[in-house]
């Protein structure tokens, strides 16, 4: 920590320098328009005296030429002279020649090129000679005037100079009383805390804690230091508990820390050992790993220290459920656990087991004022059936839970031998899949979003379908999160962006400026130039950004809640709506909501479906249409099949509804071809 601080503070030194550039910046400005508007001022002013002089002459120089006394008019032309500005005057007559004329060359000066840039050398002012009185207007010369601009332009450069001196000196002497305010408001206690943050031992932060400087007390620095103070006090705290728990692990090397049940390398030489006693006895033995389902979940909304408890909590419910010799718990890492059960005489005594782990784990249990409901998923060896030797026995168990838990949670499930065709499978699957996108094996579908209110059709979900060469049609859920696992999503997905922002554009060209509702994987999320990507798209079909909506899954942006905040957020400051898909299905957080800028809720099709036919379900969807409505928020009911649930979610206030009803997803043609003729039928019904 004190290296860290070893850098000279620059901060206020950027700041002076910031303060100075603006405020010269913007003196020069000011200096410069007010230079500029005095500029004009003179040019007119010397105009104006020019215009008055000759007005008076005027009358004596028609004499002159009228009467041609070229005495008379040498006395005019000498009289013009006696002003400083005058560099030619002449009395012509209408033949040009001459009556009287005098001329001086112009007033040197350093500053002539600028003034001739800005005022022109000189200026003439020719005016027509007409005697008073005379009805037919006979011109009988022309008195001519040439003004050298030097003498009005070297006042004007007096005062520009004058002018740029006091403007700059008054915005420099500004911005140094700014700089000293901010220096006594914030870098001065900045300092102090730097200084006593040096203070701290980073061996045990929480002994000495950061002072809050005099004053500050209240405001921003003051809450500052406040939670600097606490977080030096959660760091001692979780050094301390870092101690404890080295000292626990030493002492009980042969046991896991949290739980106080067997450590994975115990229970493997204990499973050794069970082994070889059911070989002698001739019986079977059962191997059930054990994982909690999305156990991350309960680490993100509730803390570490709830998910600890909950482990905990999940092993004495093991070892009350499963007393006796024949038993053996131990916790394999993270959320999963093992049981060994010896002295079976066939499987469905595992099962049985099993059953009775599952229920005891899914009994409610309350934690620090929470109310948590769990589930687990088993996978289930035998031995000898499915493997004789300990590590390949846990390993095939290890796998069956894995397996069983890409087919839905709260089961358990068999080790068989079809599990390795089953994961070979899997491993085709992935190998098809990365090269789907080059085979062009890929295609959108949209499902139109209708407005309930006004019967219109607003939008489409573009939806991607996988047409395989040998498996057909593959779903969706199927190879998506296959997609996910491997990462090849983030590719897919711009793939499917950029042909949804491509049919955008060719319906707007058509007359369709419809919204398109793309869905946002959590994996494409946490890259980091996802935003880049997604607004360059929009750019490269020239699509406005009102025109696209992102819908991501409660879980998608669980893993890192404040990166994917920060980035929805810029994309929505952008201009895209941003949607909850599967809204009931997951955390459904109000923390999240609030934090996040969202504009669309969309009840889960699972909850649609038996609406009004199941109570809870219904019950489910109001609430999140009460939601919607509480937080300003439009709610989007997805698989909307009958009449009765369209008619039902209107009344309710759900605004916008898709689903088979009103039609299945379709091909860009055959969608347009539907909107065309659900909008007639709209207007016919109306007529």
């Amino acid at each position: 920590m004190q290296k860290f601080f070893k850098v000279e503070n620059r901060l206020g030194y950027r700041i002076l320098r910031w303060i100075l550039a603006v405020a010269l910046i913007s003196g020069v400005i000011v200096s410069a328009i007010q230079v500029v508007l005095d500029a004009r001022r003179v040019s007119a002013d010397l105009n104006s005296q020019a215009s008055q002089t000759i007005a008076m002459v005027k009358d004596a120089a028609t004499q002159a030429v009228f009467s041609i006394d070229a005495d008379l008019a040498k006395q005019v032309v000498d009289g013009m002279f006696a002003r400083e500005a005058v560099q030619v005057a002449q009395i012509l007559h209408t033949n040009g020649d001459p009556l009287s004329s005098r001329v001086r060359p112009l007033a040197d000066s350093a500053f002539r090129p600028l003034i001739n840039w800005i005022f022109g050398a000189d200026r003439e002012f020719r005016t027509e000679l007409v005697r008073d009185g005379d009805s037919a207007g006979t011109v009988y010369g022309y008195f001519v005037v040439h003004y050298d601009t030097l003498p009005a332009a070297h006042m004007w450069l007096s005062r520009a100079i004058a002018t740029f001196t006091s403007v700059i000196a008054t915005a420099v002497i500004l911005g140094m009383v700014l700089f000293f305010v901010f220096y006594m408001l914030l870098t001065r206690p900045l300092l102090r805390i730097v200084n006593s943050v040096k203070q701290v031992d980073p061996a045990r932060p929480d002994d000495r804690l950061v002072d809050t400087p005099a004053g500050h007390e209240k405001d921003e620095l003051g809450l500052w230091v406040t939670a600097t103070n606490t977080l030096l006090i959660a760091i001692g705290e979780s050094q301390k508990r870092h101690r404890e728990a080295e000292d626990r692990v030493n002492r009980l090397a042969r046991f896991d820390q949290l739980t106080g049940l067997l450590s994975r390398d115990s229970f493997m030489e204990l499973l050794k050992a069970d082994i070889a006693q059911s070989k002698r006895n001739h019986t079977l033995l059962s191997v059930i790993v054990c994982g909690i389902d999305d156990f991350k979940s309960i680490n993100d909304q509730c803390g570490f220290r709830t998910g600890d408890l909950t482990l905990q909590t999940v092993a004495d419910r093991l070892i009350n459920c499963l007393s006796g010799s024949r038993f053996t718990v131990a916790r394999l890492g993270g959320d999963q656990f093992v049981v060994v059960e010896k002295g079976l005489k066939d499987g469905f005594q595992a099962a049985d087991t099993a059953e009775a782990i599952l229920v005891g784990i899914s009994e409610n249990m309350g934690m620090e004022g929470q109310n948590i409901s769990l589930t687990a998923t088993l996978g289930i060896a035998l031995y000898p059936s499915d493997a004789i030797q300990p590590d390949r026995l846990l390993q095939s168990a290890e796998q069956t839970m894995m397996l069983a838990k890409q087919k839905g949670r709260d089961h358990f499930q068999f080790y068989v031998a079809s599990i390795d065709q089953e994961i070979r499978d899997r491993k085709q699957l992935e190998k098809d899949l990365s090269q789907a996108l080059t085979l062009q094996q890929f295609h959108l579908v949209y499902q139109p979003q209708i407005n309930l209110e006004t019967k219109r059709i607003i939008g489409a979900e573009a939806l991607l379908r996988w047409e395989h060469p040998v498996r057909g049609l593959v779903p969706p859920d199927y190879f998506i999160p296959v997609a996910e696992n491997n990462g090849s999503i983030v590719e897919i997905g711009q793939w499917v962006l950029e042909q949804a922002c491509l049919q955008a554009k060719l319906w707007a060209d058509k007359g369709l400026p419809l919204r398109i509702a793309v869905n946002l994987s959590a994996v494409q999320l946490r890259q980091d130039r996802i935003v880049d990507d997604i607004l360059g798209t929009l750019k490269r079909h020239n699509i406005p950004a009102g025109r696209l909506e992102l819908e991501v899954t409660e879980t998608s942006f669980m893993t890192n809640l404040s990166d994917a905040v920060a980035k929805l957020h810029t994309l929505n400051r952008a201009g895209i709506s941003i949607a909850v898909d599967d809204f009931g299905t997951g955390y459904s957080s109000l923390t999240y909501l609030k934090k996040m800028p969202v504009q669309h809720l969309k009840i889960d099709k699972q909850f649609i479906r038996d609406l009004l036919v199941n109570e809870e379900d219904t019950q489910i969807a109001n609430t999140i249409i009460d939601l919607g409505k509480s937080l300003n928020l439009s709610v989007i009911a997805e698989g909307v099949e009958t009449a009765e649930q369209e008619y039902y979610l209107s009344q309710r206030g759900c605004t916008l509804a898709q689903g088979y009803f009103f039609s299945r997803p379709l091909r860009p043609a055959d969608f347009e071809t539907f909107v065309q003729g659900f909008h007639q039928k709209i207007e016919e019904n109306n007529v």
